[in-house]
């Protein structure tokens, strides 16, 4: 990936664990990797379509001087967050170097170096109980509206039957495609405070509820724990899943089996239908006996 790359920018801040520094203030340099696509403004030889690092510096250099923190790894994420927001960059790799540490000892600098980007996800949605189109609205503007997340694409809204517990109403189901600079564990948290919105209740396992938001895939990890299972359980085994994904998305690649959703989708659906035609010849069959 193309990269334009600021190194050695002197910035004033007044960062630091003791309360001299966050006084007194002190000199840091930061040093960057932006990471973008530049063959739009290398084609053009159009600054407006080139990321600007004059504009860059600017915003480093006010934002190390604007703000106040205890450690440089705060300043570090935090700037490298706001640098992804602000400019069109995917990814960005920032080092924040302390010459000035307070330190008893002879050394050249003391440095953090973090690497932060915008993480491709699929979530899916749906809702069974009261006003179901109006919940599932509620949750794309939700998400929309989060600065920490960009709404990629959104699923048509389906009518699924319901899975595991069936004695409940149809659901009204959809995906989405983001790219967040939510952790995996950040974005349950807030894909759980917008059901929360919804006034979500966990009552039965699989039972009805007005709004489910479930990560889906994030990036390629496999990920198994108490709180969080990356790709969700049993999707290879529910069309309410796959069918709106695919729809978005189907060449996002599961990666446990490391198939596409396209292809999950279509075992999936020949699978059902060989069920069915079993179900159908086995009733044939009694009938015939009968």
């Amino acid at each position: 990936m193309d990269k334009v790359i600021i190194e050695g920018l002197n910035c004033f801040g007044k960062h630091g664990v003791l309360p001299e520094e966050n006084i007194l203030g002190q000199n840091f340099i930061v040093s960057c990797e932006l990471y973008c696509d530049i063959e739009r403004a290398a084609r053009t030889d159009n600054i407006d379509n080139a990321v600007n690092y004059a504009d860059a510096a600017a915003f480093i250099t006010d934002f190390v001087k604007s703000n106040v923190f205890k450690l440089i790894e705060t300043l570090a994420s935090r700037l490298a967050e706001e640098l992804l927001k602000k400019f069109d960059i995917s990814k960005i790799k920032i080092k924040i170097d302390k010459p000035s540490a307070p330190m008893d000892l002879s050394f050249k600098t003391v440095a953090v170096e973090i690497t932060r980007k915008w993480n491709r996800a699929y979530i899916g949605l749906g809702s069974n109980i009261g006003d179901k189109k109006a919940y599932l609205d509620m949750a794309v503007k939700e998400l929309s509206s989060d600065d920490n997340i960009k709404l990629i694409k959104t699923a048509k809204y389906i009518e699924t039957e319901p899975y595991g517990y069936e004695q409940q109403d149809i659901f009204l189901n959809s995906a989405a495609e983001i790219d967040t600079l939510y952790s995996p564990y950040a974005l349950l948290d807030k894909l759980h405070d917008i059901e929360a919105l919804a006034l979500r209740e966990r009552k039965i396992h699989w039972g009805p509820r007005t709004l489910d938001i479930d990560i889906l895939l994030y990036e390629d990890i496999i990920l198994n724990d108490e709180k969080l299972t990356i790709p969700h359980a049993d999707m290879p085994n529910r069309n309410f899943v796959l069918e709106p994904l695919c729809s978005i998305a189907p060449y996002a690649i599961d990666p446990v089996s490391g198939l596409s959703i396209r292809e999950m989708y279509r075992r999936l659906n020949e699978r059902l239908s060989f069920d069915i035609f079993n179900e159908q010849h086995t009733d044939n069959i009694t009938a015939n006996r009968q």
